[in-house]
């Protein structure tokens, strides 16, 4: 599958007239929990050519496409990606830290690396998986609970206890999260990652009301402990000489 990942970034380079810097994998397949009919979530940074960036009409800065094959792609042009990494965004922050990469600009790593640490705003990227987690409590409430919700909902929650805890971009991969979680309750956790392995993405799950427990209790504590946060430190002189750097490697 990753040659036709590769094969299809191609073709967009081609048609679009752009270049990829950096292409990774998104969703369950870079967190560590895929069930065995998960989509490919392939996300990508680009760039035009200079001229492209002389103009002063606004111009579109997002590219997606979906094949038959389940390849779900999305990137961003690399002026709406440096003005998202200004307000932290936590989605572009997780595709920075993928674990699975499929095409990356070693020049572009480099120089973009060292922003995103600074950028990084912890109160930002708690509030965003916050409101995830409130939105996935709900939808596993019930006496049975979809399976793919169950494992949204501890991401997400053990995202923001990450980052009350350590101060620092939270990890991609689920299991890395897992440093958080002891005892029997990890076992339960560890059990369902086996368990989801071999279910599609629309199997249902009896409702574990001691895990649910858990999950509550751990929102409430990291939306109490979010207020007290800090935000991020961005350098917007410095950003602007990257950005033009990046521009006429």
């Amino acid at each position: 599958m990753k040659s036709r990942i590769l094969e299809k970034l191609k073709e967009v380079e081609k048609s679009r007239s752009i270049e990829i810097l950096l292409a990774v994998e998104s969703g369950s397949r870079a967190w560590g929990f895929a069930s065995p009919d998960s989509d490919y979530d392939i996300r990508f940074i680009y760039r035009h050519e200079k001229d492209w960036y002389l103009s002063p009409w606004d111009k579109d800065e997002t590219i997606e496409f979906m094949t038959e094959d389940e390849l779900d792609g999305s990137g961003w042009d690399l002026r709406k990606t440096f003005h998202l990494l200004l307000k932290s965004n936590a989605a572009l922050l997780s595709w920075f830290y993928s674990p699975v990469v499929y095409v990356k600009d070693e020049k572009f790593y480099d120089l973009f690396k060292p922003l995103a640490d600074e950028c990084f705003s912890p109160i930002a990227v708690s509030y965003h998986y916050l409101s995830m987690s409130k939105k996935y409590l709900e939808a596993c409430r019930g006496n049975e609970v979809k399976l793919k919700s169950y494992f949204y909902l501890l991401r997400t929650a053990l995202t923001g206890k990450w980052i009350l805890e350590k101060g620092t971009v939270p990890p991609v991969l689920f299991s890395e999260l897992l440093i958080l979680v002891d005892g029997f309750t990890r076992e339960k956790i560890e059990n369902l990652i086996t368990l989801k392995a071999t279910k599609g993405e629309s199997y249902f799950h009896p409702n574990d009301r001691e895990l649910s427990g858990f999950l509550e209790a751990l929102v409430k504590d990291n939306e109490e402990k979010a207020k007290g946060l800090h935000s991020g430190r961005p350098d917007k002189t410095e950003m602007e000489r990257v950005f033009r750097e990046i521009l006429t490697e």
